[in-house]
Parts: C-alpha cells; structure tokens; sequence
C-alpha cells in the first residue's frame, strides 16, 4: 500500500483497498465510497494525502475518521437507504457525504462553525442537499429533528449520552466510540422499549472526547 512516508501518491481504488483489507464487506458502504471523493473533503494542504486510509487533521485539535474505521461504523449501521440519522460530529462532511448516499437524510452537529461552513460548501459542491447541519453541543443531539433510525458519534465518552439514546426510535441502531478519548471501544447499541442494548463491538479504535453538556467538560 503506498504511505506518505515513502513519497508515493495514493488514489481512490488504493483506499477501497485499505477499507476491504479492514474487512469491510457491505457493498453500500464500499459504493459511497466510490462515488464520494475524499479530495473534497480535506484541507487544501492535504488534498495529496486524500486517499491514504489515515486521519487527517482539521483544526481545533481534531482529525479526521480514518476511512476504514468510518466505513466499519457505518456497516454496522446496516442503512437500507431509506433511515432518517444523526450524525454527531460533522468535521469537514466525508462521513455525512457517505451518510446522505447510504440512506433518506442526513442531520448533523458540529460545535465549530468553521468546519461546518467549510463541510457545507464541499457538500454543495458534491450536489448532496439531503444532509442538514447544525452548529452546536453535538452531546445534546437535535431534538427538533428526532425521532432517529439511526445515530452515529465521532467522538468518545464512557457511556452514550442520554438525549442521544432519547432521539433514537425504539428498533433503531446506534453506533458510538465507548471509552475516555484515546482508547476506545467502538459499541453498536440497539434501542429497545427498556433503553439501550448493547449488541457488539465493532472494533478498537483512538477517537478524540466528546465534549458538551452531556460529555466531558469543555
């Protein structure tokens, strides 16, 4: 696989690679990634390093879900592509891009502005209008948008927060990093009539905390 490190340029078929070697297996998740192009959605100075399946940083102290960790969230998920999710943690919008292809809409939340204005232009100029962005305490979630079939966090906390849980339909999947930030395993949750139920792990992974009202102090 070529790395940046050796000097080599990656393309878009070396990262549906990397996600296959990952073990990734759903044919919707590998489709969104076909058709999205994460040259879109990274910082100018990177764009060189688009397709390597690392993160990448975006400011503030955050990075970007490396893809193959991102595509194994999202199979977990198992989108028919007819769900209404939640997205906590919009970034620079690859994952929302994967998200809007693989089902109905798309919300996401973000608490920097900047990574939200700069999410949605690359969205428009992707012609993805089905993903609705907020700027905000993404612990809280969306309310206003609720009910979810489906939720996916991009940051870690020990538990899931509980207005995450509450905006999740009874039946729907939930996928969160469970850990302190930095060590993390990554949970799919299935909400039932009696709360969250814990159906597997999915892999490990390091992912940034969450911060907000109901994650950790900011």
């Amino acid at each position: 696989m070529p790395s940046p490190e050796n000097g080599t340029r990656s393309s878009p078929a070396d990262l549906i690679r990397a996600v296959r070697a990952a073990g990734v297996r759903d044919e919707r998740v590998l489709e969104a990634l076909r058709r999205t192009p994460r040259a879109g959605f990274v910082p100018v100075g990177h764009v060189a390093s688009a397709y390597f399946d690392e993160p990448l940083p975006i400011g503030h102290g955050q990075v970007t879900t490396q893809p193959s960790l991102s595509a194994r969230m999202l199979e977990g998920l198992a989108l028919g592509g007819g769900e209404h999710v939640l997205e906590i943690g919009t970034g620079l919008g690859f994952q929302t891009a994967l998200l809007a292809r693989m089902a109905a809409d798309v919300v996401s939340i973000e608490w920097w502005p900047d990574l939200t204005r700069q999410a949605r232009e690359s969205l428009d100029r992707q012609g993805i209008g089905n993903a609705e962005l907020f700027v905000g305490d993404g612990s809280r979630g969306v309310p206003g948008r609720a009910p979810y079939d489906a939720v996916i966090v991009s940051a870690a906390f020990p538990e899931v927060p509980a207005p995450l849980a509450e905006q999740l339909r009874i039946g729907g999947l939930l996928v969160q990093p469970i850990g302190p930030g930095g060590n993390e395993e990554v949970v799919l949750f299935r909400r039932t009539a009696d709360g969250l139920a814990r159906r597997q792990v999915l892999t490990l992974a390091r992912f940034v905390r969450l911060h907000g009202r109901y994650g950790f102090p900011l």
